[in-house]
């Protein structure tokens, strides 16, 4: 049973400004232009660009070029159909809001908390990798010392007002932009041989060190594999967008502009490090593609420049998760696909969501500590292929979402899907493809098959939810 556009109205309604069971006001908006930009572009460049970006340079060599280009393709249509459903409905539940009233209230449900999952795990996940940059300049001290500091930080940042979470994530972002901004500039200067003390490279190290494809085109798929989920995180402005004070223009902007930031920094990067310095060089997996070029043109302290890049990338997308997840469990909660409790909102911000999101991210983190490899890289499967469910239920959202939006409100397609519908089944058919790839890797493998088997459990509760409210529904109305 879909929701009637009625009904589907009021569920936006209610995730967007808190009405619901147990709500106590509205959420704020808080959120200025400067904030969702920035959170925009830093949710472009994640702890996966600085640290997993050796794995896929090790698989694919200089294709990883290519691997970056094609999966920020395929992300720059997803964030397309994403901006084109945020901008015409503001909500923050985003993309689960949009499945919900598209394809049925079982739709919102599954994509909502495997969403709310991956985030809470990521959380746990980078917190950890957050320490460990900190041990290394604190030899003597304890992960979890570490995280719990962390955490009381940002679970503190979130449960204030929302321009405070919007503050950092703005001048997390600005530092990020900057290293990448300044890379780039140090990077085509060696290229074009005008760094002091540097030759221009030519295409010695993209053709001469087994070539473009150095390990094949096997070699390219798991460079692609790698460079897919380096671009997760970029959904959350469209949550954010919802407690802006004008979330139409905010999203519509900051999607428009996330095009050319992923040619720029991931594209751009990629170049850059494998035209500088050879692909399979030993310093790449040593000390990460970034700090291995630094050293090779002689910056001084390289190495602990980018440690503490790392560490604001990985504090950032801490902040961004922790926020994105209590936005998403709150709305799934307002529309009552939750428990009640956590509708509550406290100053303009949903605080129980807060804190419940905040408490299972620690408990991951004390799982990591007492169960690394068996409960702890569960948590980690179950969630590892998540960002494609999410991304595939984006893509048939929007297809059906296009449709109705024509039909009853065409004045509200501010941002348009390119080349309707024919891009959007591209995207399908890609997102499929990437699947197809994972089942070739026995490790993807498993995450494939753990992230399956959590969708199909949540698929099933959100279907039989469904059905007892069509039947309550429909008890309802006999005379």
């Amino acid at each position: 049973m879909n929701r009637t556009p009625s009904s589907a109205a009021r569920e936006q309604a209610d995730a967007v400004q808190g009405a619901g069971p147990d709500s106590g006001s509205t959420l704020s908006n808080g959120l200025k232009q400067r904030h969702l930009s920035m959170i925009a572009l830093g949710g472009v460049i994640g702890a996966g660009l600085f640290v997993g970006s050796r794995e896929g340079i090790a698989a694919a060599g200089p294709s990883i070029v290519l691997a970056y280009a094609v999966s920020g393709a395929l992300v720059m249509l997803i964030m397309r159909m994403l901006g084109e459903m945020a901008a015409a409905n503001p909500a923050s539940g985003s993309f689960s809001v949009h499945a919900e009233r598209s394809i049925g209230s079982w739709a919102g449900f599954t994509v909502g908390w495997m969403f709310t999952a991956l985030l809470c795990v990521a959380v746990a996940a980078e917190a950890l990798g957050a320490a460990d940059v900190m041990i290394q300049w604190f030899p003597g001290t304890q992960p979890w010392m570490w995280v719990l500091l962390f955490m009381v930080i940002f679970t503190g940042t979130n449960l204030a007002a929302v321009s405070n979470f919007g503050e950092f994530e703005f001048w997390f972002a600005a530092l990020k932009v900057a290293a990448i901004g300044i890379f780039l500039v140090l990077g085509l200067l060696a290229i074009f041989g005008v760094l002091p003390g540097t030759q221009a490279p030519g295409t010695a190290h993209l053709t001469g060190d087994g070539g473009f494809l150095p390990k094949g085109v096997d070699g390219l798929m798991v460079g692609l594999l790698a460079s897919v989920f380096a671009y997760g995180g970029l959904e959350t402005v469209t949550i954010a967008a919802a407690e802006s004070k004008d979330p139409v223009r905010g999203v519509a902007s900051a999607v428009r502009t996330a095009m050319w930031r992923i040619a720029l920094f991931y594209v751009g990067s990629m170049a850059v490090i494998v035209t500088v310095i050879p692909w399979n060089d030993s310093s790449i997996a040593k000390s990460g593609p970034y700090v291995a070029v630094l050293d090779y043109l002689k910056i001084p302290a390289a190495g602990q420049i980018m440690n503490v890049v790392i560490l604001v990338a990985l504090l950032s997308a801490m902040n961004a998760n922790l926020y994105g997840s209590s936005r998403m469990a709150f709305s799934l909660t307002a529309r009552g696909q939750g428990p009640a409790f956590l509708a509550k909102v406290s100053g303009g911000v949903p605080r129980r969501a807060v804190l419940i999101c905040s408490a299972f991210g620690f408990v991951a983190v004390l799982l990591s500590i007492l169960w690394p490899d068996t409960v702890f890289q569960w948590l980690l499967n179950m969630v590892g292929a998540a960002v494609l469910v999410v991304w595939g239920f984006i893509a048939a959202a929007q297809l059906r979402m296009r449709r109705l939006l024509e039909r009853e409100a065409p004045e509200k397609l501010v941002v348009k899907m390119w080349a309707f519908p024919v891009l959007t089944w591209v995207a399908l058919a890609g997102i499929a493809a990437v699947l197809l790839l994972m089942l070739r890797d026995e490790n993807q493998r498993l995450q494939l098959l753990f992230t399956g088997g959590f969708g199909i459990v949540l698929t099933l509760v959100g279907l039989a939810r469904q059905r007892a409210l069509g039947r309550a529904g429909a008890d309802a109305t006999k005379p």
